[in-house]
């Protein structure tokens, strides 16, 4: 073979060689892929497409907002043609049907605003790099006791209709990433409201720090095995990511005095953490409900050493400011109306002497909160708590 022949034959293996161009993509294209997967991945889920309206969830006519914006701008058709498998942008651009309220508007109301209208600038979509961040949370199954948990998701848009609640964004300068994820808690994370329904275990991580497995209901009815610093690091990837406040029970609940107001206490809520058979199995559902006028957290520093306590830690899982009521006579009329529902348990002190606690209550939070709603609004003395129907009714 002839030298030339040997310097065509480079040429062409090296022109062969050479590595396949990696598509890169501006941040303004990764917002509105990732806007567009995740009308997918709702599609998906719910086995049909967007809609508008009033009565849909409000991450829907977020979506569906975001879908119609995606179908009217060519570059953006363009850019997510290929991905389209669900057929949702149709054969040609359609008439956008306007929602009553856009997508401005529907972030507001998240308390996620964007700077601008622009789709491509929308600051809620998540980027590639986002989205493997929280792919350790995306291997969800369904939620077989999904019933179970219904009530507090409708409970919470409730909630946050009436402006008892509300959303807040999750950064690590507001503290958050040192606080823990306990039960009760909810949370906005990938469009979907999430629910830790339950905090195993405490073990300690490779870096020093604690960690524990949660199990986390979502309102699509799926639910996660997850670790807690998982869950953070999830919410401080997901721009959207939003902690929702506990419930504002009114003026006499609200943590905020009046000018002529005097603090009187706290209506606390307890779970234990004792391995006890009965307390294991029904974790979810025992809680301690008391009143004091203290540090709640000093009252309950050393609880495992107080029989009050079951001779285990605790955690709190709702507090209740009040002001102008009587601790005591509150605290009694509260174990009185939820007295059907009373723990029968006897444990043996620190020196073998058999204590009955009389603070627990086989009860769910959500009804706790619900005691707290008709007592706030004086109307306690008209209802009684039916341990049959796990609820409360009007006598």
């Amino acid at each position: 073979m002839s030298d030339p022949d040997l310097d065509e034959l480079r040429s062409e293996l090296a022109e062969f060689a050479k590595p396949q161009k990696s598509i890169k993509r501006t941040a303004k294209e990764e917002r509105i892929i990732s806007g567009f997967e995740e009308i997918q991945r709702f599609v998906d889920e719910h086995g049909r497409p967007t809609a508008h309206g009033e009565e849909r969830d409000i991450f829907e006519r977020l979506y569906a907002v975001r879908l119609d914006r995606i179908r009217e701008q060519a570059e953006c058709r363009e850019l997510v043609e290929e991905l389209d498998h669900q057929g949702l942008l149709g054969d040609q651009p359609i008439e956008v049907v306007a929602d009553d309220i856009d997508d401005e508007a529907l972030l507001a109301e998240l308390g996620a605003e964007s700077e601008t209208s622009d789709l491509t600038q929308l600051k809620h979509v998540r980027s590639t790099a986002d989205r493997k961040a929280a792919e350790e949370i995306a291997d969800r199954k369904k939620c077989e006791d999904f019933e179970k948990f219904k009530p507090l998701f409708e409970r919470l848009r409730d909630d946050l209709d009436k402006g008892r609640r509300e959303t807040r964004p999750v950064t690590k300068d507001s503290g958050f990433v040192k606080a823990d994820i306990n039960v009760g808690q909810f949370f906005v994370l990938g469009g979907q409201i999430a629910y830790v329904a339950s905090v195993g275990e405490r073990i300690k991580a490779p870096n020093g720090d604690y960690d524990a497995r949660l199990r986390v209901i979502y309102d699509n009815e799926t639910e996660s095995d997850l670790l807690q610093r998982s869950l953070q690091r999830a919410l401080y990837k997901d721009e959207a990511g939003r902690r929702v406040t506990e419930a504002d029970a009114g003026p006499l609940f609200s943590g905020v005095a009046g000018e002529d107001d005097e603090q009187s206490g706290t209506i606390y809520v307890l779970r234990s953490k004792s391995d006890h058979p009965t307390i294991s199995a029904n974790r979810d559902l025992i809680h301690k409900i008391g009143v004091t006028g203290g540090d709640v957290k000093k009252r309950i520093a050393n609880a495992k050493n107080d029989a009050t306590y079951l001779l285990a830690d605790v955690e709190v899982v709702a507090t209740y400011e009040l002001y102008n009521i009587n601790r005591t006579k509150l605290e009694k009329l509260i174990h009185k109306f939820f007295d059907t529902a009373r723990l029968d348990i006897e444990i043996k002190d620190r020196f073998g002497n058999p204590v009955s606690p009389r603070e627990w209550f086989i009860v769910p939070l959500f009804v706790i909160d619900e005691m707290v709603d008709k007592l706030m609004e004086g109307a306690l003395d008209q209802c009684q708590f039916d341990p049959t129907s796990v609820a409360i009714r009007v006598r």
